[in-house]
């Protein structure tokens, strides 16, 4: 496969532009944490209703696509929200039940205005929940506890949280940026015929690769200075990234192909929508969520 710099530039501009709003939200503040994770949680929401009309051949009535998004906000504040407060109401005992009852509401509404019900639509929508709104739900509960402690070798390493949903996020953008740099230069055996632009030999090099530069970058930005013992988490953790992140990307190239579309939305341009830039992620947050609580609790 022929390395094309035009698409690489245009990817690495606008890459730049949309880690910068990334960064902004991963770091400054729970809130703007909390706020970018609902954006992204609509956006591909939306996108996936957009998909599922155009797999299924119907139009999907608008009270249905919005009900569905309620209902799957509702999952991503029970899940995630946690702890979260706005002044002396938490986020998830007060404000999650409401969103159920408008999307039931709306999605009730919409499937009286909608003469014929298609029993696959139905379930196409409510699929939907599980791969979107319960993925970033988790992502999101990464960020609930102030710090995790980490022992050591008989050291305690001290990480924030919200440096973990960062962890997650950079470890598939590194893999993601590997895998394409090093598919593009020795890439010859394809890996699926669902994505024939992904090789074995690009995919094996980026979760190598990231491992080694997700852990080398997290060591010096976070603990200035490189902590041997912290490569064994950061290397399984790039590593469970990588490897669910491969199966998030196929999964959603499997959903455009039916659809007969080349991206999800054109939010970015180069990157395509939502789905395309978060499609790995959906994949990776269950998986890390589930080391998590397998290894500590």
């Amino acid at each position: 496969m022929a390395f094309n710099w035009s698409t690489f530039w245009t990817r690495a501009f606008t890459a730049l532009i949309f880690v910068a709003v990334m960064m902004f939200g991963l770091l400054y503040n729970q809130w703007s944490l909390f706020l970018l994770i609902t954006l992204i949680y609509f956006g591909c929401s939306w996108e996936y209703g957009r998909l599922v009309e155009k797999i299924t051949g119907h139009p999907i009535d608008p009270y249905m696509k919005l009900g569905i998004a309620l209902i799957g906000y509702h999952l991503v504040l029970l899940i995630g929200a946690g702890s979260i407060r706005l002044g002396d109401y938490s986020i998830r005992e007060n404000f999650s039940l409401p969103f159920l009852i408008a999307g039931f509401i709306l999605l009730v509404l919409g499937i009286f205005k909608t003469k014929i019900i298609s029993k696959k639509i139905i379930l196409w929508l409510l699929g939907g929940l599980l791969y979107t709104a319960v993925p970033l739900g988790m992502l999101q509960s990464f960020s609930i506890p102030d710090t995790y402690d980490i022992h050591l070798h008989d050291t305690f390493y001290v990480i924030g949280a919200k440096h973990l949903v960062l962890f997650v996020i950079g470890s598939v953008w590194i893999n993601d940026t590997m895998a394409y740099l090093a598919g593009s230069v020795i890439g010859k055996t394809p890996l699926s015929k669902i994505s024939p632009k992904k090789t074995w030999e690009g995919t094996i090099s980026g979760i190598i690769l990231s491992a080694a530069l997700t852990w080398l970058l997290f060591s010096l930005i976070f603990f200035h200075t490189i902590i041997w013992p912290f490569a064994i988490i950061g290397g399984v953790i790039s590593a469970i990234t990588g490897i669910s992140g491969t199966f998030g990307d196929l999964f959603e190239s499997k959903l455009k192909r039916m659809a007969g579309v080349k991206d999800s939305g054109r939010i970015m341009p180069g990157h395509g929508g939502f789905l395309d830039r978060f499609d790995s992620v959906l994949f990776a947050a269950p998986a890390v969520w589930l080391f998590i609580k397998v290894f500590y609790g």
